[in-house]
């Protein structure tokens, strides 16, 4: 046998090698309704776009298949006291670049996720000022006690500051006045997968990072070296790329089809529960609205108003029609329900009747016309739904006209407080109430809370009381503080609670998913046979 001299051999080896490579090489074609907003990971705080985002940037700490929190950038951490956290970060990990991963890199990222183009500051700036002690140690110090630290420090991705500063993008790029910077394009993390292109509202290209530590760790457990994420706005386009063939996973399959897939040779529809509550805003600030025949005044800010809406509303019919059985009403504007009371759960009652007296009461007998804000691509039939409330609402006489978009043009609508009145969802990983009753229901300060207080309605008692949930340890007087909170909310009807959403995927027969209640599709937990 003739041999082959030393770098002919390794040339051959190499080949080979590579030929069983791409023969075990999977990829995961992955559709949803909507396409993620930016690559830039302190943008934008939407669940799609987070979801991508975090395949390529990692957490200090993220999440196991059950949500729990578990180590990530840090491998582990302490209270030094109670205003202080120490946080010991993973050794060894570089950036897809190949610089190597440093707490300053932490202080960096979350100086940065601060600042007034980040719809992620009110949880950089929860978790405090962050120092680096040495290279792989850093420090949080808070102002005062912080009891959703570990949770805060699991929204926030890690960047290269070197690579930022490089390519001056040391500020998030500014979303809603389109700009544009190699953040919404590019991308250089430490997560499992790189960022291989990026064609908005085409295709999405990530493959397989060889050198990610969770590989070594165990972590990944699945096979997929290649994700091809499309969004194919269309139910029935979408359905049919997936039944034929064409996409492996969906994630957000059309309620009314779930029954027909289950009975689809080659489909698998995987079950579950999405941590998500759709709900209705309203302007409660100017004293006009923009989009109504109502001049010189505005009827969102009489609580009797905003309460005839919520109470002309059959959510039954919602749920057993638009949603075909695939929600869960509620009167609680949480995700989910570990937080909640049943005083909280407790929906106002149906009731059109009273509605219109109610309107008559606040000096509205005729009603009046309004228009409602609504995405056609981000929450499970929301075009539907906002149809639905339209039809019922005129019934009471509020003309209610649907300005329904895609998720690209309608966020940035709502950041400008462009409504008058608006759907809205809000959701993810985390089930602890501050996540909701700082960003979404606090009065706007420009700082973080109330971000997404898009009516601008101030309630003064839920103020208080967030308040002293934010730092109390104790669980058990922090949950009455807020319970109280959110009844507070509830009282004045600030915002009209729709239902929590329940979301299976649909999937095709060779492929194995674990399916998360934040909706986040994790293609190191996916198996393509």
């Amino acid at each position: 046998m003739r041999i082959l001299p030393i770098s002919r051999a390794a040339c051959a080896l190499a080949a080979v090698a590579l030929v069983v490579g791409a023969a075990d090489a999977k990829t995961l074609r992955w559709a949803n309704r909507g396409d993620m907003q930016t690559t830039d990971p302190h943008s934008q705080n939407e669940g799609l776009t987070n979801n991508i985002n975090s395949l390529v940037y990692e957490f200090l700490t993220d999440r196991d298949k059950k949500l729990g929190l578990r180590p990530a950038l840090a491998e582990s951490w302490q209270r030094i006291n109670d205003t202080t956290w120490r946080f010991k970060l993973r050794s060894g990990v570089k950036f897809h670049d190949g610089t190597p991963f440093t707490a300053d890199d932490v202080v960096f990222s979350y100086e940065r996720a601060r600042a007034d183009t980040s719809q992620l500051r009110v949880y950089a700036t929860r978790a405090g000022v962050p120092k680096k002690i040495d290279d792989l140690t850093v420090e949080f110090t808070t102002p005062a006690p912080n009891p959703t630290q570990l949770e805060d420090v699991a929204t926030i991705n890690i960047m290269s500051k070197a690579w930022c500063e490089k390519n001056r993008a040391t500020k998030p790029q500014n979303y809603g006045a389109k700009e544009d910077m190699i953040t919404a394009r590019q991308a250089n993390g430490t997560g499992p997968y790189m960022l291989k292109s990026r064609e908005p509202d085409v295709k999405t290209v990530l493959v397989k990072n060889p050198n990610w530590w969770g590989i070594k760790t165990g972590l990944s457990d699945g096979n997929v070296d290649e994700v091809v994420f499309t969004p194919i706005n269309s139910d029935a386009t979408r359905l049919a790329a997936l039944i034929s063939g064409e996409i492996d996973l969906i994630n957000d399959p059309p309620p009314q089809d779930v029954p027909r897939l289950k009975q689809t040779p080659n489909i698998k529809v995987i079950e579950g529960v999405e941590n998500r509550v759709v709900f209705i805003g309203m302007d409660q600030n100017r004293d006009e609205l923009l989009y109504s025949n109502v001049k010189g005044k505005n009827p969102f800010k009489d609580k009797r108003v905003r309460q005839a809406l919520y109470q002309a509303i059959d959510i039954d019919a919602i749920q057993k029609t638009t949603m075909r059985g695939l929600s869960k009403p509620t009167g609680a504007l949480l995700p989910a329900p570990p937080m909640s009371s049943p005083d909280i759960e407790a929906r106002l009652p149906y009731d059109k009747e009273k509605a219109k007296k109610l309107l008559a009461d606040a000096g509205y007998p005729n009603g009046f016309e309004v228009t409602l804000d609504c995405p056609n691509n981000r929450y499970v039939n929301d075009e539907k739904i906002c149809q639905a409330l339209a039809a019922m609402w005129s019934q009471i006489g509020v003309a209610t006209r649907v300005n329904a978009m895609p998720r690209a043009t309608y966020f940035p609508k709502l950041e400008k407080t462009d409504t008058s009145l608006y759907m809205l969802g809000w959701g993810g990983a985390a089930t602890d109430a501050m996540f909701t009753l700082q960003p979404v229901l606090s009065t706007y300060t420009g700082k973080g809370d109330g971000d997404y207080n898009y009516g601008r309605y101030s309630n003064p008692k839920l103020d208080a009381l967030t308040q002293k949930a934010k730092t109390e340890m104790n669980a058990e007087a922090r949950l009455v503080y807020v319970q109280e909170a959110l009844l507070a909310h509830n009282a004045e009807i600030n915002h009209i609670p729709l239902h929590r959403q329940v979301i299976p995927w649909a999937a095709r027969g060779n492929v194995t998913a674990v399916h998360l209640a934040n909706n986040f599709v994790n293609p190191y937990w996916v198996t393509v046979k």
